[in-house]
């Protein structure tokens, strides 16, 4: 959420950035804010001045009854019922007006950075670098689907009776592989500084608002019915959450968590869920990055946090690119966002498996999060990352490890996760 101030002062750099991000519906917005903000404000002044009034007034009271004045006490005791009166219409007219002010706001879409290349969408998405070779071997390798149940390591057919259509059963060696890369993924953060947090997995609906767009809310989050909890679509959510409201110290910062979490997505929009396989699911688990820092040190916590996901993926033996995510295809809260996108042998092309963003000040403005330091308080900077979210981290592995022989090769650095295991052979039902 864009500051009120900067708003005001800066209009048409707002709505220029609206159009950056292809939102020219929203370009109206930016005035009518301005507008209410300025009823507020002078609102706010009448209440102030008739506040003083008041009491003005009120101090004169005693000394009128005090003088044998009562009839001009009287009279001025009824004048303070009558401010009293136009005070309590004020003020809710006041608090009608910023909360139709700050569902405006969280609206608007946040001020992008520079460096962020101009595009209607993620078809229009720019490459930025790419990390090991991307191998296509001389022998076939499967769907994913197929490859995992020649592991005897999926059931859809029983999900589908379970829970429907976009849940799996993950099963044996399937499912060690896919414990293991999530246990090495928890170390390998640890390794690098980061503290290991498991947060809670439904949250409440004011840090939901707090952290993402109405429009994102509304397309990936589950609501438990009758109370006021969400079920989380990515750990970074409780994260941030928790320090909802909180004064941090600023020489505490910048503080980095890592996070696991099982997460849930409705997946609302055109790419629909997977029939077959485990690409685009309702259920998944992952191992996150969130930073908090200040402002000046959010885009060197950026690139430091893309590239341990490169590295983590690499140390897999999975190649991967990074792709710089274009205007339009950066949610509304974010400043500059890009996505690691690992190789498939399969389809000889890159797929996304997760994805660096920095917010500015956006979530913590929304969530109340600051810091204090000698030049006084201010707002904290948040970023997240994936380390790895499983299946689709899966479908990579198994793709980019995946033998002539149907075997599938384990790295190196996840063997100790898989009691020393080298390979596992095919399970042919």
């Amino acid at each position: 959420m864009i500051d009120i101030k900067y708003l005001r002062e800066n209009p048409d750099v707002v709505k220029e950035n609206i159009k950056k991000k292809f939102q020219d519906e929203k370009l109206g917005l930016v005035d009518k804010v301005i507008e209410l903000d300025k009823r507020s404000r002078e609102l706010k002044t009448k209440g102030d001045n008739l506040r003083s009034d008041r009491k003005k007034i009120s101090d004169e009271i005693g000394k009128l009854f005090k003088d044998g004045k009562r009839e001009t006490a009287e009279l001025n005791k009824q004048k303070v019922t009558e401010i009293n009166n136009q005070l309590i219409l004020l003020e809710k007219e006041e608090e009608n007006l910023n909360q139709e002010i700050k569902t405006i706001m969280m609206t608007i879409p946040n001020i992008i950075d520079s460096s962020v290349p101009i595009g209607k969408n993620d078809l229009e998405n720019v490459e930025i670098e790419k990390f090991g070779e991307p191998v296509v071997p001389n022998y076939e390798i499967p769907y994913h689907a197929d490859i995992l149940e020649k592991m005897s390591g999926l059931d859809k057919e029983a999900s589908g009776r379970t829970s429907g259509n976009g849940f799996y059963y993950l099963i044996g060696d399937a499912a060690r592989v896919h414990s293991a890369m999530i246990s090495y993924a928890r170390d390998y953060m640890i390794e690098h500084g980061f503290t290991y947090c498991i947060p809670p997995f439904m949250i409440r609906s004011e840090v939901v608002s707090g952290v993402m767009s109405f429009t994102e809310m509304e397309n990936m989050m589950y609501k438990i019915e009758g109370e006021d909890l969400y079920l989380i679509g990515t750990s970074e959510h409780s994260m941030i959450g928790r320090f909802k409201d909180q004064i941090i110290k600023e020489d505490s910062l910048p503080i980095t968590l890592t996070s696991y979490s099982p997460c849930f997505r409705k997946e609302v929009g055109a790419h629909g869920i997977e029939e077959r396989g485990v690409y685009r699911v309702h259920q998944f688990e992952k191992q996150e990055m969130v930073v908090l820092c200040k402002p000046e040190e959010s885009m060197e916590w950026y690139n430091k946090m893309w590239k341990l996901s490169v590295d983590f993926f690499r140390s897999l033996d999975i190649p991967v690119r990074t792709l710089e995510c274009c205007s339009g295809d950066l949610a509304d809260l974010k400043v500059k966002s890009c996505d690691v996108e690992a190789w498939s042998p399969r389809q000889q092309k890159y797929f996304e498996v997760g994805s660096c963003s920095t917010l500015g000040d956006a979530q913590a403005r929304r969530l109340g999060i600051r810091t204090k330091g000698k030049n006084g308080t201010y707002y904290v900077h948040t970023l997240n990352n994936t380390v790895l979210a499983s299946p689709r981290a899966l479908i990579a592995f198994l793709e980019n490890n995946y033998q002539e022989d149907g075997s599938i090769k384990i790295p190196v650095a996840l063997r100790p996760y898989m009691g020393g295991l080298e390979v596992i052979n095919s399970k042919q039902k």
